[in-house]
């Protein structure tokens, strides 16, 4: 089971899941998948609306999660299902 990792912007109307793609081909590098969200009406009562997909190689999803924190995004509860 891949373990996923969220954020969530300090307004709560966007959020991000960090994920490991487990189907790639590189042998050389590991890739990150980076989702991006939207959040419609109320946090919680329906999962957000699924933006854009990234996929950076490792260092560079973690040199991203340490932006998104030092912006003041926070580590959240999963928000939607895996679509992968």
């Amino acid at each position: 089971m891949t373990e996923d990792y969220w954020l969530i912007n300090s307004n709560n109307s966007r959020v991000k899941r960090f994920s490991k793609n487990k189907q790639n081909k590189d042998k050389f590098f590991e890739y990150m998948f980076i989702d991006s969200g939207k959040i419609i009406g109320v946090l919680g009562k329906k999962p957000p609306l699924m933006t854009t997909r990234e996929e950076l190689k490792i260092d560079k999803a973690r040199d991203e999660w340490k932006k998104l924190i030092s912006q003041g995004w926070r580590r959240t509860k999963p928000a939607w299902e895996k679509s992968y």
